[in-house]
Parts: structure tokens; C-alpha cells; sequence
């Protein structure tokens, strides 16, 4: 069966407005429904919403007496990057996560002012942008405009986006995207949390027809979609070293040169697709994250994360393709010290797929020698003479369904001309580039390398007998049933995440002991997900979609389906340990 590149959730017995008349007729309501002559509404925005369409068409429709855009009372752009400085730092890729609000971006005396302007007779007023709700406190209406992160990305790269306070549309892509991580959107996802019970209306602004649902529609999706199976939207994108494995298998762009990426369970970034009757309503993921994290994740998981969701599922394709970037993650340690998080990037790769001689590189050699390998490191950095990466790095042979463990401070790359499902911890972006094999970015400039980082992490003493003893296919048969056996696989004892292949004919039941489940069809062509109290619809998935199974969910059957019954196939599953 095709992979289901837009899953969505069905909502029923709720409705959704769909364009701007549509929008405005809406809010018309509520204006004409108030006892008071002078109305205020404010219209929250996230980062990367466009402002001047979202404001532009509502004036258009709703005739205000006034317009606020919030955009006019931050303080001076010089005063905002002294202000971010020290979280966005002089790092070209990494910074630091910000503790800043949105009050802090704000101009007091700016703000003031309009509040005496807000307290005249104005018949009508808009305040639009982000921290609109702040402005006018006592407004009459809130609507929340939306958006995707992947979506804000898009528009990053077609130089549509501003940084928060900042007239900055024409910076490179890697400047604005390294300030949304570590400030704009820890800014934007604070404001959110705080206000999310006082929104009236969620606005979605991610395509170009906006769509628009109450509060409380929005409140009952958010937990129908706990209550049962679900997917994110998932993405796909280009790299230098990218394939055409998923180009095929996924029915992607075929006038793409490549894809490297396919992120199918990235919460902070994906879409979550809400289907009310004939109108789909995007929204980011990560609201469901935000606001029902102990309903989601579990209590203790909640308790280790707080509202930041642990697990990230993506493909990273190389068929045809080249090898990644030599890397390593940052200890725990490190990453706390130098960039604020509080959890790294442990990791495993898990083969969907490989050609006969595909490797991963994993390890360094007993004989190498740490000031020599940086030495040759730095010299090919500065003079793009090849590193000879066989010189220090051990090379595993690697075939489907394989599973390569890679807790932090461990080189490591997938080579050319293999699928991997990474399965790794959230924090994704910290990646230390050691050697990037001279090649060029998509955007044909040379990568960041962070040799100098990578040097304080590596683990120098994880060489082949320690790999090939803790980190190469530590597969343990755990429990067996009629027509079913279950694998642990990994990840290492270093690392939170717990990895379970499962191998059926028959049905299978699991029970989530109130926490997350990410699940991944690795073998076969469809299953079938059921409730064994029929709480909630039979969901069916395609072979190498990822699904998430709520804390919320009890029990789940999985079953092979459609041209799968009968036949064997496979899930692996991953959860965070107790």
C-alpha cells in the first residue's frame, strides 16, 4: 500500500470555518453578539505567520477604527540582538536555549501608549502579532494564528520570515534558523502555554487558504487524538549525500535531485492534520506536546522531560547517495554546560534497508591516536586535503535490520547506499561535523564543521572489540506467543531509550504501562492497530510509516493486514525506560 504522506486525525461532531469571509463572518458574530460598543480583539501570532496577509485581509473584512501591529512596539532591532546576544552567541550553528518572554522584546513605553489609545472610543481595534494578547489584556477575542515549524522553515529559505523584533528576511537561512531554535521559538512556546485557555480561535495559516476553529473544537480535537493511534505529517528534504530510496518508495517529487531526510516523527517540527468533514486543519504537533504532555508521554516521562517530547523517529536515505558527515554528539554534561539542554543526542541506527557492501562507520581504532586524528582533522578543514577517515574509524558491513547503537561521544556516519530509520533522542540539530568528505552543501557553500566541539566529546576509549561487544546488533529474544516472537534490540544501557522489534503472523498485544510508544512498520506491507475494548477505531498503517501510541492508551493490538495477512512481518518499537 502507498505511504500515507498526509495521515490525519478524524474529529466528529465539530466544524471548522474555511476563508477569510468565512473567518471574518465569524468574528462579525461576536461583535455584533456584545453588549459594548468599543471591541477589542488580538490576534496572537507565532513566528513566521505572516503578519501583513493575516492583518491585511481581516482589515479588509472587519473595517476596524484601529490598528495595532505589535511589531511597532518592540524595542529598537540593535536593542533586540544586545538583549539575545548571549543565547543566539557568535557560533555560526549552535547558541544557547533562551529563558527570554515575549514582554522582554516589548517597549513599555511603547506599549503604554497604546493602551491609552485602546482606551478611546475606536469603535473596533485589531492588535495583531506576537504578544498581541499581552498588549490589550483585556480583549474581547483572542485568536491564535498558527503555524508548523517545518512550514516556517520553507518560508526561511524564500526569504519570507523575520526574526522576532528584527528586519532580517535577507540573513541566510542557517542565521535565521539557529535564532528561531534557541530564542524565537522558546519565546513564542512560553507566550502559547501561558495564554492557550484564554484562545478563542486557532487560526491556521500554514497553506493559503486559512481555516479556523473555536477553542473548544480545538480543546476536544487535542484529546480525541490522545485517546488513539496517530501519525505527524511527515517531511522530506535534499541534502548533498542524499538518495533515491524514499523518492521511489514514498511517491516523492521526482524532479528533486535527492532526499536525504525524511522526518515522519519529529514533533517540534512536523504538522499534526485534524479532519473535520470535508476541512482539514493543520496545526503544529507540538501543541500537543505543550499542552497535554502527562496525557501524551506519561507521568514519569513527564517528570524526566517536562514538555519536551524525548523520542524522534526519521530516515536518512543514501541509496545512490553518499556517506554522511563523520560526527559525534555531545555528552550530557556538555550539552547542559554549553547550549542549555537538558538531555543529548543519544542515537541508533536502524537499517530499513541496505545494498550488498553498504557500512556504517562506528568507532575509532585501537591504535588511533587522538591528537593525530584532530591534527589530520584540522588540516583538512584548512587546506581540503582528504582525510583518511579507514586511518581512524572502524567500518561495520551492514544489511536490513541491522541495528547500530550510538550513545554520545561515539564517531560515527552511515555510508553510502543504505536506508536508516534513526532512532535516536530529541535534540536533533546537535550534531558535531567532523569531516564532511569535501563536498559542498545544497546551497553550494562548504558545511559548519565543529571539529573543535567534537574533540571535547569524543570517547576516545570506544574503539572495535568495545563496539562490536556493546553497540553492534545486541539482539536478545525477551518473549515469545503463538505466532509472534518480541527482540530487544537496544538501544545501549547508557542511553533512556528502549528498543523492542516484534515479529508476528498473528495478533500481538502490547500494553503501554502508562507511557509513550513510537512504532515503526520495518517488515511487511500493512498492520493493523485495534483496541481490545474498542475505544477507539481500528488504525491502519503502511509499511515504514511511524505512529505514536499515547500514554492515554492502554492496551493495542497490532495485527498483519491486507496483503500482509498471513505473512510475517515486523514492528520495532521504542519507549523511554523506567
Amino acid at each position: 500500500m502507498p505511504f500515507n504522506k498526509f495521515p490525519a486525525v478524524t474529529i466528529k461532531g465539530h466544524s471548522c470555518h474555511i476563508g477569510w469571509k468565512e473567518i471574518a463572518s465569524k468574528i462579525k458574530e461576536h461583535i455584533n453578539s456584545s453588549a459594548e460598543s468599543d471591541i477589542t480583539i488580538a490576534i496572537e501570532c507565532y513566528h513566521g505567520v505572516n503578519i501583513e496577509l493575516v492583518g491585511g485581509m481581516l482589515q479588509s473584512e472587519l473595517s476596524p477604527g484601529l490598528t495595532v501591529h505589535t511589531k511597532d512596539l518592540m524595542k529598537s532591532p540593535e536593542e533586540i540582538e544586545e538583549l539575545t546576544h548571549p543565547d543566539v552567541t557568535d557560533d555560526r550553528i549552535f547558541g544557547y536555549i533562551s529563558r527570554l518572554n515575549i514582554e522582554d522584546f516589548l517597549d513599555d513605553k511603547k506599549v503604554s501608549e497604546v493602551l491609552s489609545l485602546c482606551s478611546k472610543r475606536n469603535g473596533l481595534t485589531l492588535v495583531i502579532g506576537p504578544g498581541a494578547s499581552l498588549v490589550c489584556p483585556d480583549s474581547h477575542l483572542i485568536i491564535y494564528a498558527d503555524m508548523a515549524r517545518w512550514e516556517i522553515q520553507m518560508r526561511m529559505r524564500k526569504n519570507q520570515v523575520v526574526n522576532l523584533g528584527l528586519n532580517n528576511a535577507d540573513e541566510p537561512f542557517e542565521t535565521q534558523y539557529k535564532r528561531s531554535f534557541f530564542v524565537d521559538w522558546r519565546v513564542c512556546d512560553r507566550l502559547k502555554k501561558r495564554i492557550r485557555h484564554k484562545v478563542d480561535y486557532w487560526l491556521d495559516t500554514n497553506a493559503e487558504t486559512p481555516k479556523m476553529v473555536s477553542g473548544e473544537t480545538y480543546e476536544a480535537a487535542l484529546k480525541e487524538t490522545l485517546s488513539r493511534p496517530f501519525s505527524v505529517v511527515p517531511f522530506f528534504d535534499p541534502g548533498p549525500w542524499g538518495g533515491q530510496w524514499m523518492k521511489e518508495k514514498f511517491d516523492l517529487d521526482k524532479e528533486q535531485k535527492n532526499f536525504a531526510w525524511g522526518f515522519n516523527c519529529v514533533p517540534e517540527e512536523n504538522s499534526l492534520l485534524l479532519q473535520f468533514g470535508d476541512c482539514l486543519f493543520e496545526t503544529p504537533s507540538i501543541n500537543l506536546v505543550l499542552f497535554h504532555s502527562k496525557a501524551l508521554m506519561g507521568d514519569n516521562v513527564y517528570a524526566r522531560f517536562g514538555d519536551e517530547f524525548p523520542i524522534r523517529f526519521d530516515f536518512l536515505d543514501t541509496m545512490d547517495g553518499g556517506n554522511l558527515s563523520l560526527q559525534v554528539h555531545p555528552l550530557t554534561e556538555y550539552i547542559q554546560e554549553k547550549f542549555g539542554m537538558h538531555y543529548t543526542q543519544d542515537e541508533s541506527y536502524y537499517m530499513l534497508d541496505a545494498k550488498p557492501g553498504a557500512q556504517v562507520y562506528l568507532g575509532v581504532k585501537k591504535e588511533a591516536d587522538k591528537d593525530e586524528l584532530f591534527s589530520d582533522l584540522r588540516e583538512s578543514q584548512s587546506t581540503g586535503k582528504e582525510f583518511d577517515a579507514d586511518k581512524f574509524t572502524v567500518s561495520w558491513d551492514a544489511k536490513k535490520h541491522d541495528h547500530f547503537l550510538i550513545p554520545a561521544g561515539t564517531i560515527h556516519c552511515s555510508g553510502k547506499d543504505s536506508v536508516v530509520l534513526e532512532i535516536s533522542a530529541t535534540p536533533y540539530i546537535f550534531t558535531f561535523k567532523l569531516w564532511d568528505w569535501g563536498r559542498l552543501g545544497m546551497d553550494g557553500k562548504p558545511r559548519p564543521i565543529n571539529i573543535d566541539h567534537g574533540e571535547q566529546v569524543i570517547q576516545m576509549d570506544r574503539d572495535e572489540d568495545w563496539v562490536k561487544r556493546e553497540l553492534v546488533n545486541k539482539i536478545d529474544q525477551v518473549a515469545s506467543g503463538d505466532g509472534w516472537r518480541e527482540e530487544r534490540t537496544g538501544l545501549h544501557n547508557t542511553e533512556f531509550i528502549e528498543t523492542r522489534r516484534h515479529w508476528f503472523k498473528k495478533p500481538v498485544l502490547h500494553k503501554t504501562e502508562a507511557t509513550v510508544h513510537v512504532i515503526s512498520l520495518v517488515e511487511g506491507d500493512q498492520a493493523m492497530v485495534e483496541s481490545p475494548s474498542h475505544s477507539f477505531e481500528p488504525f491502519i498503517v503502511n509499511y515504514a510509516e511511524t505512529f505514536i501510541i499515547p500514554a492515554n492508551v492502554d492496551q493495542y493490538i497490532i495485527r498483519p493486514h491486507g496483503t500482509s495477512e498471513g505473512k510475517e512481518i515486523a514492528t520495532i518499537k521504542a519507549y523511554v525506560r523506567s
